[in-house]
């Protein structure tokens, strides 16, 4: 994979020049020119930032085909994040400003699918990708690489690339074979200012190490992922030498410290607060990734004692992230004297129609595509509680992965075995409509793109796996009352980290202890082998370390597929013509307290 210098080389040079060196600390070459008396020279400028947009710039649920709206009532899309950024710029002075991004851009909706799958970027003539459209106008000058950008494959993520106005940054993503960076690894800004000298700002991006394994059929062999520490540690004292008056970090890794892949990479999933900690120099840092709203969070650096703020806006354009910087001259350089952020809500303004105009053709071949009828339904199903029953919605996910995964192993060497098969509740607002079925209610029930593999697991394995799955539930004594708000999500573990298995009979005990919570484990009646050979049907993100559940990583791979799960559903669903669930619903498993159905 060759380096990307279209941005970075040239900005590099330039930053580089008139700096001289003094003691370590990068020196602008003019002198304090101020006399004695005289007020400091200050300058203030503001960095605008979003994260995890997921393929989002309508205010619009394309799985829904409705605007979008939540309890909170929020709203989502760069159509109205560019409102805010206009009122910004209005406000500060665009020159005063710089608008950044901190990855998960081109995956999330049917708008973002339909421009890497239906009518890809890609082919030849192919069109430009709306959030490049969008982005381009509204005027990023940087955005950070998401894990999710590499859903689609390199080709698509280069094309987007090739289509954005601004360079794709990933310090950390590095060429398999050169070790150097893939995408740019930073960009530096020039702020001008009243008093002569600019400001040069510079951006580093940094992100995900949980690539290598979640998009492992991507990028094995062309690209590895070092930490986040470890190239910020390489890059923010080269940033300062060439003259970088502020510096800041895109980092697609939540605060947290923690990762959901264990030990299968020697690397933090969730380091943005490790970075700020453990790297001097740093003055601000916009987080992605983990999906939670920080207006301010300050850590401390370990060997500067400065204090390094955090920002990260909540996901789909539902927030507007504001990096304020105070500057002072002293000493012949341009130096921070303070730094703080906050941010702005999108449901306090209306879409800009720069956007919304820009993009309309597009949305309208979307809803279009998603209102196709794919068959038709018995019963209305849903997923309204499906987080703690199970429900014939998430068995129609189950059965449609089980079938698919025994026709691929006929007439080999494991058709004998039984498959089982795992899903998880992703939304709980999907369903599955009486009468006529659209790709939209299939794509909903599915929102991801995971695609489909089979492992060879025993039966003690099993039930480990199923004894994790279980921490999803808070601990609930016999007798006590049962809150459904306040059941599920444990340890802040997401739906998505919870997985019912079809093909076999099981209790989860609520009053019981984390690991010791399966009970009546049963295969056709009888207790479980230990020792049985099973078939689990598991989609990738599982099977490469997605939610670190045990064993299934290291299991032996049966077979594999490069379509999404989301299409075989639709497949399915049309080769049938009709969902019955009475045809597959079953009730496999329930929440129990001392043998007692909790529903």
């Amino acid at each position: 994979m060759p380096l990307n210098r279209r941005t970075f080389l040239g900005t590099s040079a330039a930053a580089g020049a008139g700096v001289a060196m003094a003691g370590g600390v990068a020196v602008p070459a003019e002198a304090d020119s101020r006399g004695p008396g005289r007020p400091p020279k200050r300058y203030a400028f503001t960095v605008m930032g979003t994260t995890d947009l997921h393929g989002n710039v309508f205010n619009w649920d394309y799985f829904t085909d409705k605007e979008f709206d939540d309890k909170a009532h929020n709203d989502v899309g760069l159509a109205k994040i560019s409102t805010l950024v206009e009122q910004v710029r209005a406000e500060k002075g665009r020159h005063n400003t710089l608008m950044i991004d901190a990855g998960d851009t081109i995956q999330g909706t049917q708008l973002s699918y339909y421009y890497a799958k239906v009518d890809p970027i890609t082919a030849k003539r192919g069109p430009v990708h709306p959030m490049a459209q969008a982005m381009n106008a509204i005027g990023y000058d940087a955005a950070a690489l998401g894990n999710h950008e590499f859903n689609y494959g390199i080709p698509v993520l280069r094309k987007f690339e090739e289509q954005c106005d601004f360079p794709l940054l990933g310090a950390n993503a590095l060429d398999a074979k050169t070790l150097r960076p893939a995408f740019a690894p930073y960009v530096i800004k020039r702020m001008r200012t009243p008093h002569g000298p600019d400001v040069k700002v510079a951006i580093l991006g940094l992100t995900n190490p949980g690539i290598a394994i979640w998009d492992k059929a991507n990028v094995s062999g062309r690209m590895v992922f070092p930490g986040l520490e470890e190239q910020a540690a390489k890059f923010v004292p080269r940033l300062r030498s060439m003259g970088a008056d502020v510096v800041i970090v895109s980092a697609h890794s939540g605060t947290s410290g923690t990762s959901s892949y264990g030990d299968q990479v020697p690397y933090v999933e969730n380091a943005a607060a490790l970075v700020a900690e453990q790297v001097p120099g740093i003055d601000a840092i916009l987080v992605g990734h983990a999906h939670l709203e920080i207006p301010e969070y300050f850590v401390e650096n370990k060997e500067t004692g400065k204090k390094v703020v955090l920002s990260e806006p909540l996901k789909w354009g539902q927030r507007l992230t504001l990096f304020d910087f105070d500057l002072v001259w002293e000493k012949g350089r341009w130096v921070v004297e303070r730094a703080g952020s906050r941010v702005l809500n999108s449901n306090t303004v209306a879409e800009d129609p720069k956007i919304t105009g820009l993009l309309a053709d597009e949305h309208k071949k979307v809803v279009a595509y998603v209102n196709q009828v794919i068959g038709t339904s018995t019963a209305a199903m849903t997923t309204a509680e499906a987080a703690w029953k199970d429900e014939p919605i998430i068995d129609l996910i189950n059965v449609v992965q089980a079938e698919t995964v025994k026709a691929a192993l006929a007439g080999g060497a494991y058709a004998s075995l039984p498959v089982l098969s795992q899903a998880s509740c992703f939304s709980r607002t999907a369903q599955i409509p009486a009468g006529n079925v659209t790709i939209k209610d299939a794509a909903g029930l599915y929102p991801f793109e995971n695609t489909l593999e089979a492992r060879l697991l025993t039966g003690a394995q099993i039930k480990d796996y199923l004894e994790f799955s279980a921490r999803y539930y808070v601990q609930t004594a016999a007798g006590a009352p049962v809150d459904t708000a306040k059941l599920t999500n444990a340890g802040n573990t997401p739906d998505y980290n919870y997985d019912a298995v079809s093909g076999l009979t099981y209790e989860i005990d609520i009053a019981k202890p984390n690991g010791s919570r399966i009970v009546n484990l049963s295969f056709e009646g009888k207790a479980i082998d230990p020792a049985a050979e099973f078939v689990l049907a598991v989609n990738n993100y599982r099977a490469s370390g997605g939610g670190n559940f045990p064993h299934v990583p290291g299991a032996k791979q049966l077979w594999a597929n490069s379509e999404e799960i989301r299409n075989t559903i639709i497949g399915w669903v049309q080769a049938k013509g009709s969902v019955d669930g009475a045809q597959f619903a079953s009730v496999d498993w329930r929440l129990t307290r001392d043998g007692v159905p909790v529903f």
